[in-house]
This record gives structure tokens, C-alpha cells and sequence, in this order.
């Protein structure tokens, strides 16, 4: 295969999975030979097995870190302060962008940036949504009451007042408050259910205090 056949299957996507080349009646052995040596010549990026972006002189769009942060791991979304950030919910910008999935944690330094993945169970494999991330990129992000159930879910005593108030939340007028108990509930985790009461209270001005 050519470099220029090799962009026209790609086309705007800004990281693509060596399997999409795998139809093309090239053998695996030759078609990751080639990989090779379109890396080493600096016309691909490998952020991990299996997974490239075009050479900054040849990509078309730059990624946005959640796009490859979903091609990184599969059947995964942005979750925890990453998603909160975004939602606007915690003040400051998050260095690594942190996701979950039903697969083993793991922590990755790509050439795009570090990138942790979380693990939850199955049950708790919900409430995100693709979201427009940047023009014509989308990602899987969790919704913000997710996202504060996740991180609570995942960090220890963190149904306390004491840490919630050590996040700082913003906007919280943004939070769906039915929803986060209602999902909080669906969990079955007493501690998850304790926090979104807290969290509901915070939204309503009325402080830490209280079980």
C-alpha cells in the first residue's frame, strides 16, 4: 500500500486502528512492516499497539485528547475530573485525561499526552453520551452527575463533605439532581448515595453538614 492510498481510507479520521487496512489484501506481516517504516520515517505517530495518527506534515485534523483517549481503549469514555473539567464543574484543567472501562486499569504517556483509564464494573458502565469535543470530533464523555459518581465511586472516603468541598465544584445549578440520586440509587452503593444527598445540598446552597 501506498502513504497517499493509506490517507484516502483514513480521511478526516484524525487516529485510526490498523485494522481498517487489514481488508486491503495486504498480508499482517507486510502491513506491519510497512507500519514500521512509515514510524520510523515520521509519516505515522504510534500511540500504541494498533493504533496511529498521520505525521503532523500529513494529518488533515488535529485530535482532540478525548478522541484519543476513546481509540487508546475500547468500550471506554471520559470520565472523573477530566469530564469535569470539562462540564465546568472543577476549576482547574486536569494534566492527564482520565477515563473508564470495564478492562484492566492502565496508564499510558503517548506522544499526545499521558492518559489513565480506570476500571468499573459492568453495572457501572453508563451515563455518557457522545459529545462534540471540537468541529466535525466527537467523544465519549460521561454526563457531569456521572462523572461525580465515578470519582466518588473510584476514590476512597470520598463521600465525605470534607473532600467533596476539597474539589471546589462550580455551576452545580448544572447538575441534574434527580438524575444523580436516581443513578446513585440504581448503583446499590450506600456511599454513592450518601454523596449525591451531599452533593443535592451543596446544590441547594445548604452547605457540608449532615449524613
Amino acid at each position: 500500500m501506498k502513504y497517499v492510498n493509506l490517507l484516502k481510507l483514513v480521511g478526516d479520521e484524525p487516529v485510526f486502528g490498523s485494522a481498517i487496512l487489514k481488508t486491503r489484501g495486504i498480508s499482517t506481516r507486510e502491513l506491519r512492516q510497512q507500519l514500521v517504516r512509515w514510524v520510523k520515517a515520521g509519516r505515522l505517530i504510534q500511540l500504541r499497539r494498533s493504533v496511529y495518527m498521520p505525521g503532523a506534515p500529513f494529518r488533515k485534523v488535529e485530535p482532540h485528547p478525548f478522541v484519543v483517549a476513546n481509540r487508546l481503549k475500547k468500550a471506554s469514555y471520559v470520565s472523573l475530573q477530566s469530564a469535569l473539567s470539562f462540564h465546568g464543574l472543577i476549576p482547574e484543567s486536569v494534566p492527564a485525561v482520565t477515563s473508564v472501562s470495564t478492562g484492566r486499569p492502565e496508564y499510558l504517556a503517548t506522544p499526545m499526552g499521558s492518559f489513565l483509564f480506570r476500571h468499573v464494573k459492568r453495572a457501572m458502565f453508563h451515563g455518557f453520551r457522545a459529545v462534540e469535543v471540537a468541529p466535525s470530533q466527537s467523544a465519549f464523555v460521561a454526563l457531569p452527575e456521572k462523572a461525580l459518581l465515578d470519582l466518588i465511586h473510584l476514590t476512597p472516603r470520598a463521600d465525605s463533605g470534607g473532600y467533596l468541598e476539597e474539589l471546589r465544584l462550580e455551576n452545580l445549578a448544572r447538575l441534574d439532581r434527580p438524575l444523580l440520586l436516581e443513578m446513585a440509587r440504581a448503583s446499590g452503593s450506600p456511599k454513592l448515595i450518601r454523596a449525591s444527598r451531599r452533593l443535592e445540598r451543596m446544590a441547594r446552597g445548604e452547605g457540608f453538614a449532615g449524613p
